[in-house]
């Protein structure tokens, strides 16, 4: 599989266009920013009343209703969250949007499950950063990138200089993923396996398991501080040795006791049942059914803030034990707050 990098891209394709971002969240606001100190162009549109509005304002960004800023965009980033996407297009960008604009998403979701309907006329491509938005600005900032993902859905360039997947490479650089690599895969593909690592692995799995090992230990007589150490605080230390250099390179760092017990009892926690029951949930991504159960509990509320589902395990997570101990630790860490990723008054 190939990797772009910066000599395979071309900046000034996308600084010859009018960019615009519709939405200013985790990646709306990296996305932004990154591209205005690329020299690009870029509009940031939002509904009237935004409370992300100001933010956008005092990163000196141009911010401008969706409707305002669409007849004139030659490409529309797509940030909005999934669940809103169809609305906020259907309503705002489909009847303003220029005949041969470029559609573009950080993530499949909806195209892939036909949420939304384009035009034969409109180009369709995704520049996915692997990584939350915060951590794509962070790393931009210091000279780096994220690495990414590009994908050509349909391609309306012809007769052009520049192909869609030209105009996606150079977003990608613009956006500093071009710093670490970018690889190129298709819609389904990022939308199936970006849905399957978060519920399995990386959000569901490793919460519900942190959970789990610190209710263990408290549970056993432990102190609920000696468990959060042991089974939150030091995630973060195992899985930057992982991405550092792979899972042979944190077997090579911790002691031998613990690379012992890793081969022990791993295998006791992550059984033939287990990884049935990632099958199922990988098959419920790949039918759409997900998709549906998702949309459907954000529809039965209408403020943003998920459905009912999400409300009522967003508040248990927050009223459980791990999260009030956690607060109470992170507090007295001076080195965490020097330099917080997420800070909610600007992003």
């Amino acid at each position: 599989m190939k990797i772009y990098y910066d000599d395979d891209a071309n900046i000034e394709l996308i600084k010859n266009l009018n960019v615009t971002i519709v939405g200013y969240g985790s990646q709306g606001h990296a996305h932004a920013n990154n591209l205005k100190d690329s020299g690009v162009n870029v509009t940031v549109a939002l509904r009237n009343g935004s409370s992300s509005w100001d933010k956008a304002i005092d990163a000196d960004l141009n911010v401008m209703t969706v409707e305002e800023s669409i007849p004139n965009a030659d490409l529309v980033m797509m940030l909005a969250p999934d669940e809103f996407q169809k609305g906020i297009f259907e309503k705002s960008i489909k009847p303003n949007l220029k005949k041969d604009a470029i559609l573009a998403f950080a993530h499949g979701f909806n195209i892939h499950f036909k949420k939304i309907i384009t035009e034969e006329t409109n180009s369709v491509i995704m520049i996915a950063p692997k990584g939350p938005g915060h951590t794509v600005r962070s790393t931009y900032k210091k000279g780096g990138g994220v690495p990414s993902l590009i994908a050509i859905y349909h391609d309306s360039t012809h007769g052009k200089e520049y192909s869609a997947k030209d105009i996606a490479l150079s977003y990608a650089k613009a956006n500093g993923g071009t710093r670490a690599g970018v690889l190129e895969t298709s819609f389904k593909e990022e939308t199936e396996t970006d849905l399957f690592g978060e519920q399995a692995v990386l959000c569901g799995g490793m919460t519900a398991l942190i959970k789990a090992g610190f209710e263990t230990l408290v549970e056993a007589g432990y102190s609920p501080e000696m468990a959060y150490f042991e089974c939150l605080h030091e995630t973060k230390l195992i899985t930057d040795l992982i991405q550092e250099g792979g899972i042979a390179n944190m077997h090579y760092s911790i002691s031998n006791t613990a690379e012992y017990g890793d081969y022990l009892s791993g295998p006791k926690i992550i059984t033939d049942e287990t990884k049935g029951a990632m099958k199922e949930i990988l098959n419920n991504i790949q039918s759409g059914d997900f998709a549906n159960e998702f949309l459907d509990d954000c529809r039965q509320s209408n403020d943003g803030s998920g459905g009912p589902f999400m409300k009522i395990n967003r508040q248990s997570t927050q009223d459980h034990q791990i999260e009030k101990v956690g607060k109470e630790l992170r507090s007295k860490m001076k080195f965490l707050n020097s330099e917080k990723l997420v800070d909610k008054e600007k992003n």
